[in-house]
């Protein structure tokens, strides 16, 4: 038997794999054998891409998140200085309101003299009975002068140091102002009390006391000058068989907000304790 050459098998074979590939091509086979070929390779070349733009965002995103971060601490840092800045001006319409209101005070009574002070220290008990000024002797200020604002009588120096002073509020219950009663035209004493409210007191049953009725200072007793004002009578009181009627004041001055005061720096508090008789044992 004759052998046959190499060369015509190799011949054969590719005649063999075109002829095949033909034959597919015409049957639609060969699509889908390509198909399922490169499909292999585009589902490893997406996988990469993935990867790549993963590491890519990891290092881009930190550095965008730590830019965010710095200008946000930046705005709040802003926002706090424009807040901060809000709360002074306020603060000083404030005080320029209140110094204006001084000012118009003592406008109205020129026949006194001030030293306006501001409010430095405030009774730390929940029943506000003094006060702490930032004026003392070495400013003209002195032991019994008396302590007013704009709304009205505050109270009186009891303490002095060269660069500050005490003041003992009306609601104190050491204090007796003698007052008088505009409406009613009589005459009569508030008391301060532990809990810081004020009373009338000492006041004739005969006199008629209306709800409203408005409370001056009347200058008797030698500690404060006359015609300043205190507050309105509330809920006038007699009880049977007393010897006086009562009533609640509500005060003109708010003094838990008190900022600044005016001290009457002209008046000189007078002592008439010696001079009351005492009664005969």
């Amino acid at each position: 038997m004759k052998k046959i050459p190499t060369r015509t098998w190799q011949r054969l074979a590719i005649a063999l794999v075109v002829g095949g590939v033909l034959v597919l091509a015409i049957s639609g086979m060969l699509g889908r054998i390509i198909g399922q070929a490169v499909n292999p390779l585009i589902g490893a070349q997406s996988w990469f891409s993935t990867r790549v733009n993963a590491v890519v965002e990891f290092f881009t995103v930190p550095r965008d998140v730590l830019t965010l971060r710095e200008q946000n601490a930046a705005l709040q840092n802003e926002v706090a200085r424009l807040q901060s800045e809000i709360l002074e001006l306020q603060q000083q319409l404030v005080e320029t309101d209140i110094l204006y209101a001084l000012l118009d005070f003592a406008r109205e009574k020129p026949e006194n003299t001030y030293v306006a002070a501001s409010v430095i220290g405030k009774d730390p008990s929940p029943f506000l009975n003094y006060i702490i000024l930032d004026h003392g002797s070495d400013d003209g200020v002195f032991k019994g002068m008396p302590v007013v604002t704009e709304q009205g009588l505050v109270g009186s120096i009891d303490a002095v140091t060269a660069s500050a002073a005490r003041v003992k509020l009306i609601t104190d219950q050491s204090s007796v102002v003698n007052v008088k009663l505009k409406k009613a035209k009589t005459e009569a004493q508030v008391q301060g009390s532990i809990t810081g409210d004020l009373s009338l007191e000492m006041v004739n049953p005969s006199v008629q006391i209306t709800e409203g009725d408005l409370v001056f200072t009347s200058g008797l007793g030698g500690s404060y000058p006359p015609e300043i004002f205190i507050g309105q009578v509330l809920s006038p009181q007699l009880k049977e068989n007393a010897l006086f009627q009562t009533a609640s004041i509500q005060p003109s001055v708010d003094f838990q907000t008190l900022r600044a005061v005016l001290i009457i720096t002209n008046f000189k508090p007078v002592d008439i304790a010696p001079l009351i008789p005492t009664p005969m044992q």
